[in-house]
């Protein structure tokens, strides 16, 4: 029985904790606390402070008796001692029933070590420019392992387990090879028994759910968030979403953005790239055309009135590059890079129409006929430079390959000293 109800108190702060709603079912709550109390806990850098007070959120709504008190009248009522009192469990206590040991060791843990901390699974996502330059979401179905819910990660109908015989509780085993006289090798690998644990579970005691293995398959839906202006190689974390394991910290699923190579657009930074080439009328006489960009829109791109265009030259347009990451109103540069198509051949009225438009040519080339008399002639061919090039390295290695296969090693070069 209990003495006059205490005046009502604050009532919603344990739920706001834990981010749920008031009338959040158990697994509601169960959900909630796993997510944050691996998000802070302190083996993973998070505040002890925070994860004390999920802790005692988690303790206080997850126990029916408790709840309704907490509902009626608030965390006061608990601190007075109705329901028998509230917040008194440790929290690493609280977080170990979920893995099945404590994260540092000794109180909880099946073998009294230290809790180590899963491993990462990394996922590569492949993404289109344009995914990057608008923003978009990705939902990806993933298989992972969850701690049996029938046995709590135990393995076993009793809670209990043995100590294995094959690697006397050591989780290795240790194989020696005879590798000739005197000479050995050894090799450590996990224990095949019991699957590097240290521990083995009686068949007649093995959880009907997860027969033994502690561990069920979970397929879960992940929402992947793709910020404007991410960058190739950045990482999108799920923290505590990867495979679960007794006595294991569970580590993170990891997203690592691979941008696909775009036909038209290069990316470096927060600038865009774009190659287009013109022809020499346009060079000259001046340009128009339409470039469409990676959101659809229609940009005209035209010269400014007698502007004249030369081969490889760079024009930029401001505020039409990648958005920034995290600051998407801000935007980089567009770079079009100009490349002037020449024709291959002139006939000689094209010739005179050109000479009285032009520049007069430079002094150089008006030369008097007893000048070029006195010249010899020369023949201008086209060349592919690379072609050159690799053909000059081959006929190259060609001659050292005939002087190396000379009789008798016969030295190249001999010198008589007189």
């Amino acid at each position: 029985m209990f003495g006059r109800a205490p005046k009502k108190s604050d009532n919603t702060r344990y739920y706001e904790i834990l981010g749920v709603s008031q009338n959040a079912s158990h697994d509601d709550l169960k959900k909630a606390y796993k997510k944050a109390a691996i998000k802070n806990h302190p083996d993973k850098g998070g505040d002890p402070e925070k994860f004390k007070e999920l802790a005692q959120a988690y303790d206080v709504l997850s126990d029916p008796e408790k709840r309704e008190i907490y509902d009626q009248y608030g965390e006061d009522a608990l601190k007075e001692g109705m329901g028998g009192g509230g917040g008194g469990h440790d929290p690493f206590d609280i977080f170990s029933s979920f893995f099945g040991g404590s994260p540092f060791g000794g109180g909880g843990s099946s073998r009294g070590r230290r809790q180590r901390r899963g491993e990462d699974v990394v996922h590569s996502l492949k993404v289109s420019l344009e995914d990057i330059y608008l923003g978009t979401s990705k939902k990806l179905s993933l298989s992972r392992n969850v701690l049996c819910s029938k046995c709590n990660g135990k393995g076993s109908k009793s809670g209990a387990s043995s100590k294995c015989a094959g690697c006397q509780g050591t989780g290795m085993k240790v194989t020696i090879r005879h590798l000739g006289p005197s000479m050995i090798q050894q090799m450590q690998h996990a224990c095949n028994e019991c699957k590097g644990t240290g521990e083995t579970i009686s068949d007649k005691d093995r959880c009907t759910q997860c027969k033994g293995e502690k561990v069920v398959q979970e397929k879960k839906v992940l929402e992947v968030i793709v910020e404007k202006g991410m960058q190739s190689g950045q990482k999108i974390s799920f923290p505590g979403e990867a495979d679960e394991a007794p006595d294991t910290v569970t580590g993170d699923i990891v997203f690592i953005i691979h941008q696909k190579e775009h036909p038209k657009f290069k990316r470096k930074g927060e600038d865009l790239f774009v190659e287009h080439s013109l022809s020499l009328t346009e060079a000259l006489c001046g340009f128009q055309f339409v470039l469409t960009h990676l959101d659809g829109r229609q940009l005209l791109i035209k010269s400014n009135p007698g502007e004249v265009v030369k081969p490889d030259s760079f024009k930029a347009i401001n505020d039409e590059g990648m958005p920034l990451y995290q600051r998407p109103f801000m935007k980089g540069k567009l770079y079009i890079h100009f490349n002037v198509d020449f024709p291959e051949s002139l006939n000689p009225e094209q010739v005179k129409a050109l000479e009285a438009i032009l520049p007069s040519k430079p002094g150089a080339s008006q030369l008097t006929d007893m000048e070029v008399d006195e010249c010899e002639e020369t023949t201008l061919h086209d060349v592919n430079m690379e072609e050159e090039m690799r053909r000059k390295q081959q006929a190259q290695a060609e001659a050292y390959d005939e002087d190396d296969d000379m009789p008798g090693g016969a030295q190249r070069v001999q010198c008589a000293q007189q």
